[in-house]
């Protein structure tokens, strides 16, 4: 009810077929919407509290091995699932140098399982986001639909009876209004939960680049002082 004197549960079992399953439609995409929303909101906000602890991790440790340690137990940090693809890569790319002259011989194969690995969360991050976005421009005119066919069958009610009293006409425009009303209330907070999860995505990406770039040159730097020392 939207208020005490509306019975909106009323009118939409007493409404025409094709208002019913209109309102069964957005109750879909409402439900849908909801639980994206939910499970999108519990995501992202590990994400952040997880990274953070990595990245505090991460720059005290002097040793990349206790960070790989503790990535290992973050598993809702992006950031430190990125850096275990990378150290792994790391790894393996040190032992098959090992002997050899060159030692940046495995930094393309890094930076490769870097991007990669930052392409992988990002994708993940988003996935059924972008329904909250098809939520929020299509249920509008699902519910508008509703709206004029209800109103389509008040006029039709009204030739029949050869009358256009209001208590003729009240009780099928009540019904398209409420398909209307119904739809902006399915896009509404979906259009606001795909702004504030894209910008909480942008936020994550573009920490993930910076700490991409970061752990790169950490490398690099460590790279030539073993050279220097060699």
């Amino acid at each position: 009810m939207f208020s005490g004197d509306i019975d909106i549960i009323h009118i939409i079992i007493n409404a025409t077929l094709t208002v019913q399953m209109v309102m069964l439609v957005l109750l879909f995409f409402s439900v849908s919407s909801w639980s994206i929303i939910l499970i999108k909101f519990f995501y992202i906000r590990r994400a952040y509290r997880e990274s953070d602890f990595f990245l505090e991790v991460f720059w005290e440790s002097r040793d990349l091995s206790v960070a790989f340690k503790e990535a290992k137990e973050l598993e809702g940090s992006p950031i430190a699932r990125i850096f275990s693809l990378a150290y792994v890569e790391l790894k393996k790319s040190t032992q098959a140098a090992e002997g050899t002259a060159s030692g940046f011989a495995g930094m393309d194969n890094v930076k490769r399982a870097l991007r990669r690995a930052i392409n992988t969360e990002i994708t993940q991050m988003t996935q059924m986001v972008p329904f909250l976005a098809t939520t929020g421009n299509t249920t509008p005119f699902i519910g508008l639909f509703g709206t004029v066919w209800g109103i389509m069958g008040s006029f039709h009610s009204i030739g029949l009876k050869g009358s256009a009293s209001l208590a003729a006409v009240a009780p099928g425009i009540s019904e398209a209004l409420v398909a209307t009303a119904a739809g902006l209330a399915v896009a509404i907070p979906a259009v606001i939960a795909f702004n504030y999860f894209m910008q909480k995505i942008r936020y994550i990406e573009s920490e993930l680049q910076s700490f991409s770039a970061d752990f790169l040159n950490i490398i690099e730097r460590d790279i030539l002082a073993a050279k220097g020392n060699a």
